[in-house]
């Protein structure tokens, strides 16, 4: 079986759009993503469905069901009951249990919400999946500072985690770079950035690199255009250059988490300093419930 990408689209949500974009004024940004009445930008919650001969593979598993009413109208969360399920069930007829592994790139709510059912009972969705989770990311989610500590909703999935852990399915990941899972062929490679979150999970290979918060649209190729959500916004920009010229160099399309019209795009210099896409990857070209691509 060659390997198959695709992209899910299972729910979407909303965030401020000057959080969004930092020190870029709305003039600007709002001709790329335009705001509601609330400043508040549309955002998907990609997710990245990886199958080989033997193996299920997930990235990221999205925003989840269980924040309860009033903070799904606060972030404009729209989407099914189980989101990631239903996708899984009805566009790839695959159940929770068939997912070998499971990528987290970090543990911000938007991204690991969909790891459990419930906040309470802390039951795992995908009860036969390897987490591949960064050890040094997680020991920070624990205890962050108080301008992020929002972003992490410990309580929900510590409990996950732990248990996985307990049960010898969860793969801490360590370092700067380094091998997620070898499957012959179809191993999967990690590097990390720090800007947005300490050791954000980068997974790549001979085809493509999740960019996850790093450049969560396409709007935020140019390297100024830097999230105010980040921790560090300044190391931000450095791993973008350190990035994109890797990107460059290995040929890989770059897939967005957030972007709700481009899922993907190819990245070229601009000057000395800068870079632009070369191509973008339109999601108006695809099935975004069911979405197969094939990487040049």
């Amino acid at each position: 079986m060659t390997k198959k990408y695709f992209i899910l689209h299972p729910a979407v949500f909303k965030l401020d759009g000057g959080a969004m974009f930092g020190i870029i004024p709305k003039p600007l940004w709002s001709k790329q993503i335009p705001a509601d009445e609330l400043n508040r930008i549309q955002l998907s919650l990609r997710v990245m469905l990886i199958q080989t001969a033997t193996k299920n593979i997930l990235v990221d598993t999205g925003i989840g069901d269980y924040h309860g009413e009033k903070f799904d109208d606060r972030f404009g969360v729209v989407g099914p009951q189980n989101p990631l399920v239903e996708s899984l069930q009805k566009n790839f007829n695959l159940r929770p249990s068939d997912i070998t592994d499971l990528i987290v790139t970090h543990l911000h709510f938007d991204h690991v919400g969909g790891l459990g059912h419930d906040e309470q009972e802390h039951l795992s969705v995908f009860p036969n999946a390897t987490l591949h989770i960064h050890r040094q990311h997680y020991d920070y989610a624990l205890h962050p500072t108080m301008r992020d500590a929002g972003s992490f909703h410990t309580q929900y999935f510590k409990p996950l985690i732990e248990k996985a852990d307990q049960e010898g399915k969860v793969h801490w990941l360590t370092g700067e770079q380094g091998t997620i899972l070898t499957d012959g062929p179809d191993s999967l490679y990690f590097r990390v950035s720090h800007g947005h979150t300490p050791f954000l999970v980068h997974p790549y290979d001979d085809k493509f690199i999740y960019m996850a918060d790093l450049v969560p649209t396409s709007a935020h190729i140019s390297i100024p255009w830097v999230m105010g959500y980040d921790i560090s916004p300044g190391i931000t920009t450095v791993n973008k250059a350190e990035f994109y010229r890797f990107i460059i160099d290995k040929n890989l399309t770059m897939i967005f988490e957030h972007d709700m019209k481009v899922w993907g795009a190819k990245v070229k210099p601009k000057g000395e300093h800068e870079f632009e896409a070369a191509k973008t990857y339109s999601v108006s070209e695809i099935d975004p419930q069911k979405s197969e691509v094939f990487f040049e």
